[in-house]
């Protein structure tokens, strides 16, 4: 089952639980939609945070190499 339907079902069943009796479409938009928006920001802040955490490795390696530049 792709994401955007995993998100889609999920979504439909948070409205259906919250008793409208409008039904589940909107719930099942709004569920997709924020699968695919996550598919995209997800990897991106994965991506930032293990870059970050290199970096401060990178910096703390060079401190005890070299010693603490002020």
């Amino acid at each position: 089952m792709s994401t955007t339907t995993t998100g889609a079902l999920i979504g439909a069943a948070i409205d259906s639980l919250s008793g409208d009796d409008d039904g589940v479409a909107d719930g099942a938009i709004i569920g997709a939609v924020t699968a695919n928006v996550l598919k995209v920001v997800a990897p991106l802040i994965v991506t930032y945070a293990v870059g970050w955490a290199v970096l401060r490795g990178a910096a703390e390696l060079k401190d005890r190499i070299f010693g603490e530049v002020e």
